[in-house]
């Protein structure tokens, strides 16, 4: 009896089984034949109630999820398309699926939606993964499609250079059919269209065009290509074979049925983008229209000119055809409504920050807003003209500092509230991406397997990170609080300047006596040239001395031309720099010219202000007590003996600092990143004597100890909270410039990793001038004057240093070292505390009294 009771059981378990995956896919063929948003929704429900137990049960749902994503794309519900593929590939992997091709139905897919909202290191990620697998099971058609992605990825995100390289390697070394080789040439063509070089465009677009027309399926290759050779001719300005070319593209277009709605919107888009070149208004607006409907559902023109915000997603096609239509309006004389165009873009461009992971995918988001950030100042300054309200200037100083630093700023801010599981996912999601960029520096002999795992790990990280972050409260974004800025400028006895460098121009926004001035200088392309020229004067010890006169000259013509102030009640200066005014020092600009060849007599800006520098007004605005009353130091000085490395100043260093204050001295041998790292967060400063490298475009700015090189973004995770970081050494300041963002450099990195003052040095400084600097610096320190002012007075007193020859006083040795941080002293931040508190004790004592006593 208890036999066949089991044996029920059992047949029981396997019919409910084989139920619950047929269920699935039964679910599945219903959607599918009529997919709408409402059976979508009606696919969700049912989805919910399926508890998968099996492999076949779990496949079953893999597949229910990338159909549903497929559609939910085909529906421009782009973020849920993204979610769903990611949940069939996290399902795939966890439960080691087989007999499915995932690479095609869900990776593929998966990478160009990563792409079409800008998250390329994502992208690039799951290209990178999926085009291993193809290279190790041999499945060309798959490599090929994965290289052309791939180089979609790189194109989109500034690397058309990058993109040339891997198309051309590929068509000359692959065996390819004549329909992957036009694809690949179509692809390469874009690239040189990008890259403006025209005729080697025109010449491989052609060769595509023989090689694709012959394919029917082929059109909508044939149709890119002759929109390609549109946009050149545009940009020529031969307007009748562009839209000779763009008419062909329609055709080709048209012959592919059932086109996906985004492809449909790009072909309006870049007919709007082609009647616009034209100044044909009318036909240029028809189809701005034509794209929102596209790209909308529901959309109607008869209700507004513009979009309802509610109605809007992540989506780069939406992002420039709202840049479009405010350039329409502009044209149109419509200056307001385009504003309220460009809110639109910039609303988008903050659902695309909340939906990236990585740190280069959310900087690449920050530039694409600074053309569009250029032209709302250029509004607002206009309308201040006409009406003189001081709002439109408020407005235009808000917008600039909203573009500024704004991934470390958050990230910063961020740290101080995320829960520790996403801490530990974002500190390994780093780890593994410090991993991948140790191993490509090994170009050739990279082990492309161990860059592969890493790919694969930091990909399973960032779904986890996705999933926990959709589980806590986005941080809202706030604006400046202008009444707190002002007070806190007069408090400190304040002028502040913040530069915004555009594309066009270069603006300054100068904050004293409770007002903003706008002024705005001369076109940046024009005035690049000048500013470069003076940055050269420090790019070489000899520079300066062997033109004085010239060096004089040209301080005195930048000082004019960046607007600064030659008088001030205020005697301290707080600089926002902006663009390659990230590596500009303005200390050492002459106020007023003069033939004298002592460098100690010239006039100075260090002579008239007090410098500071901070990243952003939010940095400034941001008042943090001191960690540590007392000054304890934890220096590191690898010295480098008897190598080619060697610091022969850095003991003279040493000796200084250990005979003014307590501490932990690092030396040698000792002054390992893993000893730094054990004892970092015990000690007031951080004082690292050492050599460093900004690096390049290709190869991440570090830092050296004794036994290895750091990369700036390996100091993310150190979680210190010194007083103050001293990076003694070369280039610290300096590395590859994001306008947005400023240099990606080793202060950066100690930035990112907790820091709130930082003095570091633009270029490469000397070892013994270096050494006499710190001496300076750090006796006024002893002397009880703040970070900021002891910089300051460090240099006066270098430059009024009898002992120093005049050749060493030259800007070039004592210039280099910027302070970014607050203004504040630990004795004025104790005395305003304990003032505060008693305050707080005498009211209380006096309310306790007159109760007992009534």
């Amino acid at each position: 009896m208890r036999f066949f009771f089991f044996l029920f059981l059992l047949t029981q378990m396997s019919f409910s089984q084989a139920t619950l995956e047929n269920k699935i896919y039964d679910a599945v063929d219903v959607f599918v034949a009529n997919p709408n948003v409402e059976s979508l929704k009606k696919l969700e429900i049912e989805e919910n109630k399926f508890k998968a137990k099996t492999k076949p049960e779990f496949l079953a749902l893999v597949i229910l999820n990338c159909n549903k994503a497929y559609f939910e794309n085909q529906f421009s519900l782009t973020n849920q398309a993204i979610s769903t593929y990611e949940k069939a590939w996290q399902l795939f992997q966890k439960n080691k699926l087989a007999n499915y091709d995932i690479t095609e139905y869900c990776l593929k897919p998966l990478g160009n939606l990563y792409t079409i909202i800008g998250d390329y290191d994502s992208a690039e990620n799951t290209i990178k993964q999926y085009f291993f697998i193809a290279n190790v099971d041999g499945n060309q058609e798959q490599k090929t499609s994965a290289i052309l992605n791939l180089s979609n990825v790189y194109q989109s995100s500034g690397k058309s250079d990058l993109a040339i390289i891997l198309l051309k390697k590929t068509i000359a070394t692959e065996k390819l059919t004549a329909i992957q080789k036009g694809i690949l040439l179509n692809n390469l063509g874009t690239n040189y269209l990008i890259n403006k070089n025209y005729e080697k465009a025109k010449k491989v677009l052609e060769i595509s065009i023989k090689l694709l027309s012959g394919d029917k399926q082929q059109s909508q290759n044939v149709s890119n290509a002759y929109r390609n050779l549109s946009q050149i001719y545009s940009q020529e300005k031969n307007f009748v074979l562009a839209n000779s070319y763009f008419e062909k593209a329609k055709l080709e277009f048209e012959k592919t049925k059932n086109q996906a709605p985004r492809k449909i919107a790009k072909l309006f888009y870049e007919n709007a983008l082609l009647l616009f070149e034209q100044n044909r208004i009318t036909e240029a607006k028809l189809a701005i229209n034509e794209v929102y409907k596209a790209l909308i559902p529901n959309y109607s023109d008869k209700k507004s000119l513009l979009p309802d915000q509610k109605s809007l997603y992540a989506e780069t096609l939406l992002l420039d055809i709202l840049d479009l239509q405010a350039a329409v309006l502009l044209k149109e004389n419509k200056p307001k409504t385009a504003l309220e165009s460009y809110k639109l873009s910039f609303y988008i461009e903050d659902l695309f920050q909340s939906l990236l992971v990585y740190e280069n995918s959310k900087i690449l988001s920050q530039i694409r807003s600074r053309n569009r950030a250029e032209k709302c100042i250029e509004i607002y300054d206009y309308f201040y003209q006409q009406e003189n309200d001081i709002h439109y200037i408020e407005k235009a100083f808000l917008l600039s500092e909203k573009t500024k630093s704004t991934v470390l700023k958050n990230y910063i801010s961020q740290n101080r509230t995320i829960s520790k599981e996403e801490k530990t996912v974002l500190e390994q999601l780093q780890n593994w991406n410090n991993i991948i960029v140790r191993e490509q520096e090994k170009l050739d002999l990279a082990d492309i397997s161990k860059i592969n795992f890493a790919i694969k790990k930091q990909n399973e990280l960032m779904l986890l990170l996705k999933s926990i972050k959709s589980r806590s409260t986005i941080l809202s974004d706030e604006n400046i609080n202008l009444t707190r800025l002002f007070q806190k400028l007069e408090k400190d006895k304040a002028t502040l300047i913040s530069y915004f460098s555009g594309a066009q121009n270069m603006y300054s926004f100068t904050l004293q006596n409770r007002e903003i001035k706008l002024q705005k200088l001369e076109k940046a392309n024009q005035n690049g040239s000048v500013i470069r020229k003076f940055i050269t004067y420090f790019s070489d010890a000899n520079a300066i001395s062997n033109d004085v006169s010239g060096y004089n000259s040209l301080g005195n013509q930048v000082y004019k031309y960046l607007k600064l102030p030659q008088k001030s009640a205020n005697k301290n200066l707080i600089i926002i720099p902006d663009g390659i005014l990230n590596f500009f020092p303005f200390e050492a600009l002459i106020t007023k010219k003069s033939t004298t060849a002592n460098f100690a007599k010239m006039h100075y800006l260090l002579h008239y202000f007090k410098i500071g520098y901070n990243n952003s007004v939010s940095f400034y605005l941001e008042e943090k007590p001191f960690q540590y009353q007392k000054e304890t130091i934890l220096g590191i000085f690898p010295i480098f003996e008897n190598s080619n490395l060697e610091l022969a100043f850095s003991k003279k260093e040493l000796e200084n600092l250990s005979n003014r204050f307590e501490g932990k001295y690092l030396e040698k041998s000792e002054a390992t990143f893993n000893n730094f790292k054990a004892n970092a967060t015990h000690f007031s400063i951080l004082h690292l004597s050492t050599h460093a490298s900004s690096g390049n475009i290709d190869e991440p700015a570090r830092i050296r100890f004794y036994d290895q090189e750091i990369l700036y973004s390996e100091l993310y995770n150190l979680n210190i909270n010194p007083n103050l970081v001293v990076l003694s050494a070369c280039e610290t300041g300096l590395g590859k410039l994001y306008k947005s963002e400023g240099a990606m450099s080793v202060a950066r990195g100690f930035q990112f990793a907790g820091a709130k003052n930082i003095l570091f040095s633009l270029w490469k400084v000397n070892d013994y001038t270096t050494s006499v600097f710190m001496g300076k610096f750090y006796k006024n320190i002893e002397s009880g004057n703040s970070y900021f002012e002891s910089n300051q007075q460090a240099k006066l007193d270098f430059l009024n240093d009898e002992s120093i020859s005049n050749a060493k006083k030259s800007p070039y040795y004592w210039s280099a070292m910027v302070y970014y941080g607050t203004l504040e002293n630990k004795a004025t931040t104790n005395y305003w505390l304990w003032i505060s508190v008693v305050g707080v004790l005498m009211i209380f004592l006096f309310w306790f009294f007159y109760r007992k006593r009534y």
